[in-house]
C-alpha cells in the first residue's frame, strides 16, 4: 500500500501521509506555523468544542434538509470519536497562526472528514463522498466556527477557575475564624496603625477573592453570546435562515452550556470586546491574588529581624549558602504568575484593537493568551491554598507584643483627650521608648479604669460607643 494519498487544494497538489486523519491544508498549516510549538491538540477542550459545533452544524443541515442523513450521522458519528478523546494527535496545527483561525477549522475538518469516511467503509481523502468543506463546514465559516469553540473553551475554564478560586476563599476563611482571637498591629504605609486581629486581615482576602469570583462569573455571561450562523461577515450568506437559531439550540443541549445568539451577527463577527472584558478582569485576579501574596511575604518576614507574625510551611531549603534559611516559594511563584496574566493582558489588548473592518484576525494570539491566564491563574490559587494557606500558623506572642509597644495605641485615645494631646503622648513615647499607657497615666489625662478600657487592643478592633468627652 502507499504510504501518502495525494489531496488538492486552490494551491496545487500535496502529498498527505495515508495514515493520517489531516490532509492537505493542515499540512501546509504546519509548515507554515511553526510559532510556538504549541500545536492546538495541547487545548482538549478547544477541540471538543469544535467537535460540538461540527456536530451541532450537521444535525442542523439535516434538518433542515440540506444534508443527507447518511452523511449527517457519519459526521455526528466522527465527532463523538473526538469527544471521546480520540484522534487528538491529529490536531498538529499551531495554536498561532495566520488567517483568523481558518487553520484549525480545517484541521478539524479534515479530521473528520476523513474520520466519517472510514465508518462509512471508504479510504481517507475520498472527499467525492464527502467532503471537509462541503458536507463538514456546511452553512460554516471560519469566521463563526472558530470564535464560538473560543468561547465554549473559555467558559468552561471559567468554570475552572472560579472552582479554583473557591478553593482559595475557602483556605483563607477557615484562617479567618482560626486566627479570630489573635491581636495585632495592623499597618498603613508599612508603619503602625491600629489593632485589628489576624483573623480581620485573613477575612478581608477571603472576601477580596469572592467578590473576584463574581467578576469573573459576569466576564463568562459575556463570553457565551456567540455568532454562529454569522458566516463570513455576519450576513449569514450560504445558510438556511432558520440555520442560525436552530445551531445555536443545538449547540446548547449538546454541551449544557447556555449559549446565546448574538442579536447582530455583522457586531458579533467583528467585536472582540468581551475578550477584552474577560482579559481586563483575569488582571483584576492576578493583582489582587499577587497583593495577598506580598502581604504573606511581609507579615512572615524574619524569622528574628522581620514582623515574624506568621509562618509559611516550609516547602524546601531556601538557600544555596546560608543553612537554614527557608524563603516565601510559593506566594512568590505566585506573584510570578500575576505578572505573566498582566502581560498576557496587553497582548490581548492590542490584538483586540488590531481588528479591521467586518473581522478582527488576531483572535489565535488573542485565544492563547487567555488560554494560558486562565489555566495558570487556577493553577496558583490552587497552589497557593494546598501548598502555603492551609499549613500558615500565627505567632500569637509576637503579634500582641507588638500591640502593647505600638505608638499606634494613641488613635484610640483622639475621642477622649483630642488630637493634639494624643499627638504629643505619641512624639514623647517615641522619643523616650515607654508606653503611651505609662505616658497618659502619668501626665492623668485618664484614670487607670479608662485606660484599660480604652486601650484593651480586643475593644479596638471593632466600632463602639464613645461615653466620655474630649477634656
Amino acid at each position: 500500500m502507499k504510504n501518502t494519498r495525494l489531496e488538492h487544494d486552490l494551491l496545487g497538489e500535496r502529498e498527505v501521509p495515508a495514515h493520517r486523519y489531516f490532509g492537505i491544508q493542515t499540512l501546509r498549516a504546519t509548515e507554515n506555523f511553526s510559532i510556538s510549538g504549541i500545536p492546538i491538540a495541547h487545548y482538549p477542550l478547544l477541540i471538543k468544542s469544535l467537535a460540538y459545533i461540527k456536530k451541532a452544524a450537521a444535525q442542523a443541515n439535516q434538518e433542515l434538509g440540506l444534508l443527507d442523513e447518511n452523511i449527517a450521522d457519519a459526521i455526528c458519528r466522527a465527532c463523538d470519536d473526538l469527544l471521546s478523546g480520540a484522534l487528538l494527535d491529529e490536531f498538529v496545527v499551531d495554536v498561532i497562526q495566520g488567517g483568523a483561525g481558518t487553520s484549525t477549522n480545517m484541521n478539524a475538518n479534515e479530521v473528520i472528514a476523513n474520520r466519517a469516511l472510514e465508518l462509512l467503509g471508504y479510504e481517507k481523502g475520498r472527499y467525492d463522498i464527502l467532503h471537509p468543506l462541503n458536507h463538514v463546514n456546511m452553512s460554516q465559516s471560519t469566521n463563526d466556527v472558530y470564535p464560538t469553540a473560543l468561547r465554549l473553551t473559555l467558559s468552561q475554564k471559567m468554570d475552572e477557575l472560579m472552582a479554583e478560586m473557591e478553593h482559595l476563599r475557602r483556605a483563607f476563611e477557615i484562617k479567618a475564624e482560626e486566627f479570630a482571637d489573635v491581636i495585632k498591629m495592623g499597618r498603613t504605609q508599612l508603619q503602625d496603625a491600629v489593632p485589628m486581629t489576624l483573623g480581620q486581615e485573613f477575612g478581608a482576602w477571603a472576601i477580596m477573592v469572592s467578590e473576584d469570583i463574581q467578576r469573573v462569573a459576569e466576564a463568562q455571561s459575556l463570553i457565551r453570546e456567540i455568532n454562529m450562523g454569522a458566516t463570513a461577515i455576519g450576513t449569514g450568506l450560504n445558510s438556511h435562515p432558520d440555520y442560525a437559531e436552530l445551531v445555536t439550540k443545538k449547540l446548547r443541549d449538546l454541551t449544557g452550556i447556555p449559549v446565546v445568539g448574538s442579536e447582530n451577527l455583522v457586531e458579533a463577527t467583528q467585536d472582540t470586546g468581551a475578550y477584552v472584558q474577560l482579559s481586563g478582569v483575569l488582571k483584576r485576579v492576578a493583582t489582587k491574588v499577587s497583593k495577598i501574596c506580598n502581604d504573606l511575604r511581609l507579615l512572615s518576614s524574619g524569622p528574628r529581624a522581620g514582623l515574624n507574625e506568621i509562618n509559611l510551611p516550609a516547602m524546601a531549603p531556601g538557600s544555596s549558602i546560608m543553612p537554614g534559611k527557608v524563603n516565601p516559594i510559593i506566594p512568590e511563584v505566585v506573584n510570578q504568575v500575576a505578572f505573566e496574566v498582566i502581560g498576557n493582558d496587553i497582548t490581548v489588548t492590542l490584538a483586540a484593537e488590531a481588528g479591521q473592518l467586518e473581522l478582527n484576525v488576531m483572535e489565535p494570539v488573542i485565544a492563547y493568551n487567555l488560554f494560558t491566564s486562565l489555566a495558570m491563574l487556577g493553577r496558583a490559587c490552587r497552589t497557593l491554598a494546598d501548598r502555603c494557606v492551609v499549613g500558615i500558623t500565627a505567632n500569637r506572642e509576637v503579634c500582641r507584643r507588638m500591640v502593647e509597644n505600638s505608638i499606634g495605641l494613641v488613635t484610640a485615645l483622639n475621642p477622649y483627650i483630642g488630637y493634639e494631646k494624643s499627638s504629643q503622648v505619641a512624639d514623647e513615647a517615641l522619643k523616650s521608648g515607654r508606653s503611651v499607657y505609662e505616658i497618659v497615666l502619668e501626665k492623668g489625662y485618664l484614670s487607670k479604669l479608662e485606660l484599660d478600657d480604652i486601650l484593651s487592643p480586643e475593644n479596638m478592633t471593632r466600632p463602639r460607643y464613645i461615653h466620655k468627652k474630649i477634656n
